[in-house]
């Protein structure tokens, strides 16, 4: 595993200037391939093949923060995914391996976590399959206040830009799937439940996941 972490940021010096804020420590899995992708057909709103040598700057965050995936109440759109299999999401194996993959049907597709009660979210991480270069689509994350997601539902990040899943027009890019995963700032939202939306990717139709992460604390 990577860590991936600026550990002389956390400093006296450091805190004054931003408050509490620590940067999100996050344990990156191993890379699976080398070299930028050739002859991947992407859209006009892709964003470039990272460069993998520079991981991002970390997140900053509150101090304190629990990754809430771990208890959550795991559920999804395929009714053929068993609960077993889908225990795989939070238990923290991150490689890119056959062995740690959730795998969904083709189409629009979600996987849902219950956080049992209203918390305030920060960061959100997760991870599709990277065993090979690929852009994913349609990815979708919203939260709502119930399951059924009838109550107060909102769109974290969205970059389905041509509505393809009818969930609305989004604004962010599509983007390579590596082992750095992706990192969305949840800018504290207050909510019980969130999806994961996908629709196959340039590689498949089908829905891969391999972990999911969520630091927040309950809600005051």
């Amino acid at each position: 595993m990577l860590t991936f972490a600026l550990l002389n940021l956390i400093q006296p010096a450091f805190c004054a200037e931003t408050g509490d804020l620590v940067p999100l420590n996050l344990k990156l899995p191993d890379a699976a391939f080398k070299g930028t992708p050739q002859n991947i057909q992407t859209n006009t709103y892709t964003e470039p093949f990272p460069d993998l040598d520079k991981p991002p700057k970390p997140m900053l965050v509150p101090a304190g923060l629990k990754n809430l995936a771990k208890d959550a109440k795991l559920s999804t759109s395929d009714k053929n995914v068993t609960a077993e299999t889908l225990a795989k999401l939070t238990d923290g194996d991150k490689e890119a391996s056959d062995q740690g993959l959730v795998m969904l049907r083709k189409g629009t597709q979600y996987v849902q976590l219950d956080l049992g009660s209203p918390n305030e979210i920060f960061a959100i991480a997760f991870w599709h399959a990277f065993s090979s270069p690929k852009v994913y689509h349609d990815v979708v994350i919203q939260a709502a206040d119930n399951p059924e997601f009838t109550e107060n539902l909102r769109t974290i990040y969205n970059n389905d830009q041509d509505n393809t899943s009818n969930l609305g027009i989004g604004t962010d890019r599509e983007y390579f799937e590596t082992h750095l995963g992706r990192v969305i700032d949840a800018k504290g939202v207050k909510a019980r439940c969130l999806r994961f939306y996908s629709k196959g990717s340039t590689e498949s139709v089908l829905n891969e996941y391999l972990e999911i992460e969520v630091y927040g604390r309950p809600a005051k």
